[in-house]
This record gives C-alpha cells, sequence and structure tokens, in this order.
C-alpha cells in the first residue's frame, strides 16, 4: 500500500530544478521553485490551472511564520478576504475582526521578518513540499476545520496525502502508556495496516511511537502529524523513527522549517489529526490529556471516535464510561 497514488518529491523533480541555495541568487532560487510546483509534482497535479498560483501559495507561506495554527482571527480572514490580502493587512498593521492592538502589532512584526521563499527552498532540501487548499493533492476533509483550516500543510514523504487520508484512521494515547497500553497500540497497528488502512498519529512517545513502528514493521502507510517544522525532530529520541516515518509513509505539519512546538501547538495539532482521519481510536489517555482532546474534536467533526477497554487501573487508564463522558462534556 505505501507505493499507492505515489508522487513525486520535490527532489526527485531533478537536480536541475533543486534550488541551490542563497549563492545562487534569490529570484533564481525562486524561479525554480515556481517551476517545480508549476510541473505539479509537490502538490499532486500538473499545468498552471491545476495548483494554487505562486502568489497565494508564497502568501499562505508566510502566514505560517504570522499566525500560529488554528488562530481563528487569521483563519477567518483568509476565508473572508483571501489569503493575500490577509497578509497584506498584517504587513500594514491593519487591524482585522476580533484582534486587538497586541495581536496587531504581533502580525506585523512577523509578517515583516516572513521570508516565503526561503521557507519553501529549505523544505526543498529537506525532501518537503507545502500543499495549500486547492492543490490536487490536498486533503478535502480539512476544510471542516471552517475558520481554524491551516493555511497550508507542510509534508515530507513521496504518497499521496489525499488518498492516503481518504482511508485513515488516527491511533493516539498516552507518551507514559502501560506495557498493556504499548501492546494494544501494534495490535492495532499491525491490524490495519494488514486491513489496508492509513494509520495516523503524533510520532511522540508511547502511544504514538509504538503504533507508528509496528505499521512500518508490517510495511503499511503511516502518517506522522507533527507540531513541528517537517525538518525538525520532535522528540528528539524518536529521530530515527521520524526519519523512516518520512522516508517510507509521510510526515505532515502547519509549522514552517525550523520551528519547534510549544504546549499550545501540541493542543491545536490535535484538530488536524482528527479532521484528517475517518475516525480516532485512543488507546489510553489521562483524563485531561491530548488524545481526549483529539477524540472530543473528530466528534464533533461527526468523525467514529472509539476507546480501547483495560483491565489496568490508574492514572493512564482509560475505561470506556470515562471516554463517553471526556468527548461529550
Amino acid at each position: 500500500m505505501a507505493g499507492e497514488g505515489a508522487g513525486r518529491t520535490p527532489e526527485q523533480e531533478g537536480a536541475a530544478a533543486a534550488p541551490a541555495g542563497p549563492e545562487s541568487g534569490a529570484g533564481a532560487v525562486e524561479e525554480q521553485l515556481r517551476a517545480v510546483y508549476a510541473g505539479g509534482g509537490p502538490t499532486g497535479a500538473a499545468g498552471p490551472d491545476a495548483v494554487v498560483g505562486w502568489p497565494e501559495r508564497l502568501a499562505r507561506v508566510a502566514l505560517t511564520r504570522v499566525a500560529d495554527p488554528g488562530d481563528k482571527v487569521m483563519g477567518r480572514a483568509v476565508r473572508e478576504s483571501g489569503p493575500r490580502e490577509a497578509l497584506a493587512a498584517a504587513l500594514g498593521g491593519r487591524r482585522l475582526p476580533g484582534a486587538g492592538p497586541e495581536r496587531t502589532a504581533g502580525y506585523r512584526a512577523r509578517a515583516a521578518r516572513a521570508d516565503p521563499v526561503a521557507d519553501l527552498a529549505a523544505a526543498h532540501r529537506a525532501g518537503g513540499r507545502f500543499l495549500c487548499p486547492g492543490d490536487g493533492d490536498w486533503p478535502g476533509q480539512l476544510d471542516d476545520l471552517a475558520e481554524q483550516r491551516p493555511y497550508g500543510l507542510w509534508v515530507r514523504g513521496r504518497p499521496s496525502l489525499r488518498l492516503w487520508a481518504l482511508r485513515s484512521v488516527a491511533v493516539v494515547g498516552a507518551r507514559a502508556c502501560t506495557d498493556y497500553g504499548r501492546h494494544m497500540a501494534v495490535r492495532l497497528g499491525a491490524g490495519l495496516a494488514g486491513a489496508g488502512w492509513a494509520v495516523v498519529s503524533g510520532a511522540a512517545y508511547g502511544v504514538d511511537g509504538a503504533v507508528h513502528r509496528a505499521v512500518l514493521a508490517a510495511g503499511g502507510a503511516t502518517i506522522g502529524v507533527v507540531a513541528s517544522g517537517i525538518d525538525t525532530a520532535y522528540p528528539s529520541g524518536n529521530s530515527d523513527l521520524i526519519a523512516a516515518i518520512a522516508e517510507q509513509g509521510l510526515l505532515v505539519g502547519e509549522l514552517p522549517p525550523g520551528d519547534h512546538p510549544t504546549r499550545s501547538r501540541f493542543v491545536l495539532r490535535n484538530r488536524v489529526i482528527a479532521a484528517l482521519t475517518r475516525g480516532t481510536v485512543v488507546v489510553e489517555a489521562r483524563y485531561r490529556s491530548g488524545s481526549l482532546i483529539t477524540a472530543r474534536r473528530a466528534a464533533e467533526l461527526g468523525r467514529i471516535t472509539m476507546g480501547v477497554p483495560t483491565p489496568i487501573s490508574g492514572g493512564a487508564a482509560l475505561a470506556p464510561i470515562r471516554f463517553r463522558v471526556a468527548i461529550a462534556a
């Protein structure tokens, strides 16, 4: 299944199209990148009318520097006025509806520092690409997030994100999971891979790492949704796993190259996992955890939500009744 719907990475467009870096000249780098994206390899479709236009792509890339993922103020502005106008407002210090003076000043300062061509080039050198809503490989189910829809997605890996996401399940759970939780994550990962489902998780310690490794070992399809740049391995202890996901599956994130996660970004990342997949399975989770946030968002979006019953008591245990009460709260 790992080759199903595979598209070419930017690196596979050929050495002649690969930006060499700043020494080759900013204008030349931009033209090379523009040609790569116009060819359709990174976006899943070819031709000038089949991919998002270059000015809009640059604006969306810049917005990943200007506003945090899931920022409803910026997301609403993008939906109502488009990414180019939203970015122009940020650059000009114009107040967006719902934004106070401090937020407006923050937008302006970050917009002034944004360099979308440099970010695209950095992602390209790391074997990554930037997908926009409207690209051929964009997963349409993310549009269910409305004003919290990502401005775009940074992606590493050869397969088609859109095709894999059409038949995908999220498996999430505690970082400090029990042996039983790890065992169930492995069983779920291997079983789903054998049944032809793509398995989505967060590339973290515990349940996430166990399920990713099980899918990779079974030769299946797995997607890691990270709360950092796709060129930044976090947590560092999972760097080999994250590299394997990028090589054999897909690594997806909202943050530009080099960016690091924060507590709030982990929480916001969970909405992408919930929206991208057909359903979410929670293996183990503490009562107040990111895993239950993912399940709650999945339920709000009309996705299937499930919890694995456990015979073990303790802080990380997730009983079915607790799961039902938690996501309904």
